[in-house]
């Protein structure tokens, strides 16, 4: 079964996976979370902003054209 940790940072993919690499450490140092958990919750951030824009998108090819 997949944990939290795992499909949060299923959503890491080239640089968006450097940009959690980068601030995993610094984040993990100033709170109770651990390197991993960081980078999961940048992976679900990211897969979250792709799931908005994609619905954004199939609701302006639903809209009546002008």
């Amino acid at each position: 079964m997949t944990t939290a940790t795992q499909a949060g940072q299923a959503g890491l993919q080239g640089w968006r996976a450097k940009v959690a690499d980068g601030i995993a450490k610094p984040v993990a140092n100033h709170t109770k979370l651990d390197e991993d958990q960081v980078r999961a919750v940048v992976g679900a951030t990211f897969v979250v902003l792709a799931v908005i824009y994609m619905a954004n998108v199939v609701r302006a090819l639903a809209r009546p054209p002008r």
